[in-house]
């Protein structure tokens, strides 16, 4: 076993409440994941990628085999600890609160990871500086940054208590080419100089060629 495995998803399998009986979403998926590694997950629309970081994160405990954190069955840890702890997550549609600033969201999270600052507002654009924004940034409403200072406020907001993991979900879905390869530079810094490990879910070429490892989901009605 790697020292540096961090996540394992073993015989995974997941169908909705309403699906038939042998109808499934995920079948018998079998993925390792190590820290200082950026892993990209492609599929086709329908293939489970969005369904499997929602298994990956605790948001959906309804499944069938194990998914281990650090050697800990997901099912018998405390699902809340573990996501305001060890992973941070970044969506593509950003989830940052439109009447906050760009501080303030960087700070909710810290407020609801209950993690220790001395002073958050530093803290806050300390991170803000880590993805590329500078202290102006700061007191802006979220409304007025565009596609890609919002998403970089997203991802120093997922850093904001430290995660060992971070999973993001088309998180360069609505940006530019330009700008999806600045936000990649962040990720791959996130696994290549601080040894986290960054979870991608991606329909994008450019993402994949990017990732360390790529894993393909295929639909289960085309195997």
């Amino acid at each position: 076993m790697s020292k540096n495995k961090i996540l394992e998803i073993k015989d995974v399998s997941y169908r909705y409440k309403d699906a038939k009986k042998d109808e499934y979403v995920l079948k018998n998926i079998n993925y390792n994941f190590e820290l200082g590694k950026v892993y990209a997950i492609k599929g086709k629309s329908g293939s489970g990628k969005t369904t499997l970081l929602s298994l990956i994160s605790g948001l959906e405990t309804k499944y069938t085999g194990n998914i281990y954190y650090n050697n800990k069955d997901l099912k018998k840890i405390d699902l809340d600890t573990y996501r305001n702890t060890y992973i941070g997550i970044v969506f593509q549609s950003y989830n940052l609160l439109p009447h906050l600033t760009a501080s303030e969201n960087i700070i909710l999270s810290m407020d609801i990871s209950k993690v220790k600052v001395k002073n958050k507002k530093e803290k806050a654009i300390e991170l803000m500086q880590s993805v590329g924004l500078n202290e102006s940034f700061a007191n802006r409403r979220v409304l007025k940054l565009s596609g890609g200072e919002q998403q970089r406020i997203a991802i120093a907001r997922s850093l904001s208590y430290n995660p060992e993991i971070i999973l993001a979900d088309e998180p360069t879905g609505n940006l530019d080419k330009d700008t999806e390869d600045e936000i990649l530079t962040i990720f791959k810094n996130l696994a290549h100089k601080e040894n986290k490990c960054v979870i991608i879910v991606t329909h994008s070429k450019n993402v994949c060629d990017n990732a360390d490892v790529v894993y393909e989901l295929k639909n289960t009605k085309e195997k």
